[in-house]
């Protein structure tokens, strides 16, 4: 893969750094100096000097195989951001909930996946539960197709020659004609729905924020048996008005 294209006025060995620390966590938390060479593009002298800056500021550790894995470091930064980011948005999340009685969500679209970055539950017994931090292609989503129906086409087309359109189920939408033709009615609706296509038997109503550092979407999710479509005609207003407020609150912060 090759390396990230520099942006005027950015560093270009901190941009490195951290484009290591991404191919590490990629690579699931731990790789070899050629395993990262192959993957950022980076000349092995580059590497070389990088690895060990964040060697000894912690961010990074070597075991006994010469293989590099993510630090300690990074728990804190993550904590945290985890815990900035989840008392910004928790409060309007939890009022979501109560006035639609299911599971509400947040996610961002990072690295062409979507990640789910909080969420509070139904306080119904049966209920949707998505672990926080959870990677998912977004043509399979209801909160991906959301934020892509915000992006240009020409983008989306790039993104799914990237990552391709596998099924999650058989209601999934793979092919990617389709799938555009189809965002573009999301985007006249003001909202996405998942009809089954990433869990057998739940739907979701999802609507993207504006104005965010990064594409992202709030959603409620639900068993189709509660979450029938009449109820979708109600919630889905309720979605709309969290994800304004939740953009204001955001982009403010």
């Amino acid at each position: 893969m090759a390396e990230t294209q520099r942006r005027p006025g950015s560093v270009q060995s901190l941009q490195r750094a951290f484009e290591l620390l991404e191919r590490l966590a990629d690579a699931g938390g731990e790789a070899s100096l050629s395993e990262l060479a192959t993957s950022s593009g980076l000349p092995m002298p580059t590497i070389h000097r990088l690895i060990r800056t964040l060697l000894d500021l912690g961010y990074v550790r070597q075991h006994t195989n010469r293989r590099y894995a993510l630090g300690a470091r990074l728990i804190r930064l993550g904590e945290h951001a985890g815990v900035q980011f989840g008392t910004a948005t928790r409060p309007l999340l939890a009022e979501l909930v109560e006035e639609t009685g299911e599971t509400a969500n947040l996610a961002i679209l990072e690295r062409d996946e979507v990640v789910y970055v909080a969420q509070v539950p139904s306080k119904h017994s049966m209920r949707m539960f998505t672990e926080v931090g959870r990677r998912l292609l977004p043509h399979g989503t209801g909160v991906g197709k959301a934020m892509l129906a915000r992006l240009p086409a020409d983008d989306v087309r790039a993104l799914l020659a990237r990552t391709g359109t596998p099924a999650y189920t058989t209601h999934t939408l793979t092919d990617p004609a389709t799938l555009l033709d189809h965002l573009r009615e999301v985007a006249e609706q003001g909202y996405a729905l998942d009809e089954s296509e990433q869990e057998i038997g739940v739907r979701c109503v999802a609507v993207a924020l504006t104005g965010t550092p990064t594409p992202a979407a709030v959603s409620v999710s639900g068993p189709e048996g509660r979450l029938t479509k009449e109820a979708v005609s109600r919630i889905a207003p309720a979605v709309q008005r969290v994800a304004k407020e939740l953009s204001a609150r955001i982009t403010a912060s």
